[in-house]
C-alpha cells in the first residue's frame, strides 16, 4: 500500500523539490552589487554557516573529535565549494548544531545559509523555507526493545511513545493515535539521542522516527542488540537540504550542484559510503538505495547503469 502512495506521490515530490529550474544557468556574480541573498551575505561575511544535527546517523552527526560528518554534509560541502567557485571566493566554513526544532528558525533567522540534516520536505515548511532536490526518501517506523512485545502500532494502545521534538513523525503518531483510538501518550526529547535514551531508560515503550534514522542509532550503539525497529509505514518523509527562500541566485547553484553530482554518480559514490561501507564506527548499515529514490535521481541526470 505505502508503495502506491509513494508512486502517486513521486510526481508532485519533483515539483516540491524544485526540479523544474535545474536546468538553468550559471548567474554569472561577477560584481558585489549583482549579488542578492545568501551569495551576498556570505560574500560580505566571508564565510557561510551550516547547520548540523549531532545524531542524526549518518546524514550529520559529530565523529569521535566532535566535528560533524556525514551523507549530508558531504552533499553541503558540494555546495560550499559550487558557491567558492561562483564568488571567485574562498569562504570560511563555519558549523553550528541545531536541532528538529530549532534548524527552520535558525535559518530563516540568519544563523544558519544551509542546513544540512535529515529534514522532510513537506508543503508546510515550504511556506518558510525552500528545500533542494530529494536525496533520500524515509518513513516513520518504531523502535522498541526486543522483550517489549511490541510488534506494530496495533501494540501501541495506552502505551508511551517517544518523538523527536520539532519533527513530523510527532504528527504521524498523534494521528494514528486519534484515528485508530489507541490512547498513546506521546512525549518529546530534545534529539534523536535523547530519544533513543528515554527508550532505554523505560520512560517510553518505543521511539518513533524515520527508519533510517533508527537504523543508524542501531548500527552505532553498543547495546543496539537489545532493540529493533517494526511495524509499517506510519509517514513518507522525502528529506532535502533547507536554505532561505526566495533566494533565485543560491537556489540555482543548489540545484546545479545536485545536477552536476547526478551526471558524475557522485551522489550515489557518497550513498554507497555513509549507507553500504563501514561508518566511522565501524559498522555498516547495509541499506542499498531504494528504487524510488533512484528514480528521483534519474530525474535529475544519474545515468542508467
Amino acid at each position: 500500500m505505502l508503495r502506491m502512495r509513494v508512486a502517486a506521490a513521486l510526481a508532485g515530490l519533483l515539483c516540491l523539490a524544485g526540479l523544474g529550474s535545474i536546468q538553468g544557468g550559471s548567474i554569472g556574480a561577477g560584481s558585489a552589487q549583482e549579488l542578492a541573498g545568501t551569495l551576498k551575505a556570505v560574500k560580505e561575511a566571508g564565510a557561510i554557516t551550516l547547520g548540523y544535527r549531532e545524531s542524526s546517523i549518518p546524514f550529520s552527526f559529530l565523529n569521535v573529535r566532535k566535528h560533524p560528518i556525514g551523507y549530508s554534509m558531504d552533499l553541503c560541502q558540494a555546495i560550499v565549494e559550487a558557491a567558492q567557485t561562483e564568488l571567485e571566493q574562498e569562504l570560511t566554513v563555519k558549523f553550528k548544531p541545531v536541532t528538529s526544532e530549532s534548524r527552520i528558525p535558525a535559518l530563516v533567522a540568519g544563523e544558519i545559509d544551509l542546513e544540512c540534516g535529515s529534514t522532510t520536505n513537506n508543503t508546510a515548511r515550504q511556506k518558510q523555507v525552500a528545500f533542494s532536490p530529494i536525496f533520500f526518501v524515509a518513513g516513520t517506523k518504531l523502535m522498541v526493545k526486543k522483550a517489549s512485545g511490541i510488534h506494530s502500532y496495533r501494540d501501541l494502545r495506552d502505551k508511551t511513545v517517544v518523538v523527536t521534538s520539532g519533527t513530523t513523525n510527532e504528527a504521524a503518531i498523534r494521528t494514528l493515535s486519534d484515528k485508530q483510538q489507541l490512547g498513546i501518550k506521546i512525549v518529546t526529547a530534545r534529539d534523536h539521542a535523547e530519544s533513543f535514551s528515554f527508550l532505554g531508560d523505560g520512560k517510553a515503550d518505543a521511539f518513533a522516527t524515520d527508519d533510517v534514522l533508527l537504523y543508524g542509532l542501531l548500527a552505532t550503539s553498543k547495546s543496539g542488540a537489545d532493540y529493533e525497529v517494526v511495524g509499517d509505514y506510519l509517514s513518507y518523509d522525502p528529506y532535502g537540504l533547507m536554505y532561505r527562500k526566495d533566494d533565485p541566485d543560491f537556489a540555482a547553484i543548489v540545484e546545479r550542484t545536485f545536477r552536476r553530482l547526478a551526471e558524475t554518480r557522485e551522489i550515489a559514490q557518497m550513498y554507497e559510503k555513509w549507507f553500504l561501507q563501514k561508518l566511522p564506527s565501524g559498522e555498516r548499515l547495509e541499506l542499498p538505495m531504494s528504487p524510488h529514490l533512484e528514480t528521483l535521481l534519474h530525474m535529475i541526470g544519474l545515468p542508467e547503469e
